[in-house]
C-alpha cells in the first residue's frame, strides 16, 4: 500500500520560525515531525511513502536523501549511533510529488493521483495495474506507537475493503474547528462507527456528534476520481471533505474512535510544545 503525506502548506501558524524552516521539519525531541509520520507509515507496511510538497521546501527532500559524507564524518568521530540514525533516514523509501499551487488539502491529495491510480504496466500499454487502497497521513498528527494504521486496515478488511478514518472525541465548544462525523456505533465492534454523515466545522448546535476526524485516512482509489470532479469551495480550495461526502454516497465508510492520549497534535505552537513535553519522558 502507498501512503501519502501532504506537506505543501506554508506553516503560517509558526511564522516567523517557518519562514526558512518547513513546519514539518520542526523537531519533536531529536527528530523532525515528518519523520515520525513516515516511520508510522512504514511500520504499517506501506511499500512507498509519497510526500506531497512544493519546490520551495527542499529541506524535507534533503532530510530523506542519503548523506554519505556526514555518515563518514560521524563514524570517524566515533559517533556510531548518530551515523546509523542518519544513514537509516537516507534509506527510507520516500518519494516526492509536487503540488502545483496552494489549492487546499483535497488538491494536495489529488496531486498524487497518478501514483495511486497507476499507469500502463508495459510499454505497449495493453494493461495497467489495479489501483489499490492507500493511506493519507496528515503531518499535524503524530501517532508515536504506530499502531493506528494496522487497526484501520483490519477494519477495512473486515468490511469488504471499506474506507476507514480515525476520529477522536472533542469538547462541544471545539467541534467548529474540525470535520465531524455522524453515524452509529457498531454493536459487534467496540470503538468503531459506521459513518453516515460528514460535516465540516459545524456549530455545536448543528454537529451530529463530537467525533472529529484525526488526520488518518484509508481510502479506496475512487476518492481520487471524485477529487478530480470536486469544485473549489471556500477560498478557491478543493476540500477533501467534499470528496469524502461524495465517496460516502457510493461506498461504505467506518470510523475508528481513538483515545485522545494516543495522538499528538503538532499543528499549533501550543500543541507542538505540549507534544515535546509529553514525549520527553519516553526517552528515558
Amino acid at each position: 500500500m502507498k501512503a501519502l503525506i501532504p506537506a505543501a502548506g506554508l506553516g503560517t501558524r509558526f511564522l516567523p520560525a517557518t519562514k526558512a524552516v518547513p513546519k514539518e521539519m520542526l523537531p519533536v525531541l531529536d527528530k523532525p515531525a515528518i519523520q515520525y509520520v513516515v516511520e508510522e507509515a512504514l511500520v504499517a507496511g506501506s511499500d512507498e511513502v509519497l510526500v506531497i510538497t512544493n519546490r520551495a521546501k527542499p529541506a524535507i527532500e534533503r532530510h530523506f536523501s542519503p548523506d554519505p559524507e556526514l555518515v563518514a564524518q560521524l563514524l570517524a568521530a566515533g559517533k556510531h549511533d548518530y551515523a546509523q540514525a542518519v544513514e537509516a533516514v537516507g534509506k527510507m523509501p520516500v518519494g516526492f510529488v509536487y503540488q502545483s499551487a496552494p489549492l487546499g488539502l483535497g488538491h494536495a491529495v489529488l496531486s498524487a493521483s497518478g501514483a495511486v491510480l497507476g499507469s500502463p504496466s508495459d510499454p505497449s500499454g495493453s494493461g495497467s495495474p489495479t489501483p489499490e487502497p492507500f493511506y493519507v497521513l496528515l503531518g499535524d498528527a503524530l501517532i508515536p506507537d504506530a499502531q493506528l494504521l494496522p487497526r484501520m486496515k483490519a477494519i477495512s478488511e473486515a468490511h469488504r475493503q471499506a474506507n476507514v478514518i480515525a476520529v477522536v472525541e472533542v469538547p462541544a465548544e471545539e467541534v467548529g474547528r474540525y470535520g465531524i462525523i455522524g453515524g452509529c456505533p457498531l454493536q459487534a465492534t467496540e470503538g468503531v462507527w459506521q459513518v453516515e454523515q460528514l460535516v465540516e466545522k459545524p456549530s455545536p448546535e448543528a454537529a451530529p456528534s463530537r467525533l472529529a476526524i484525526f488526520g488518518r485516512y484509508l481510502f479506496s482509489p475512487r476518492i481520487m476520481e471524485l477529487l478530480a470532479e470536486t469544485k473549489p469551495g471556500a477560498g478557491g480550495e478543493i476540500q477533501l471533505t467534499d470528496a469524502m461526502v461524495a465517496l460516502l454516497a457510493e461506498e461504505e465508510m467506518y470510523a475508528l474512535v481513538i483515545d485522545a492520549e494516543e495522538g499528538y497534535d503538532v499543528g499549533t505552537v501550543e500543541g507542538w510544545l505540549e507534544t515535546n513535553a509529553r514525549l520527553a519522558p519516553r526517552r528515558g
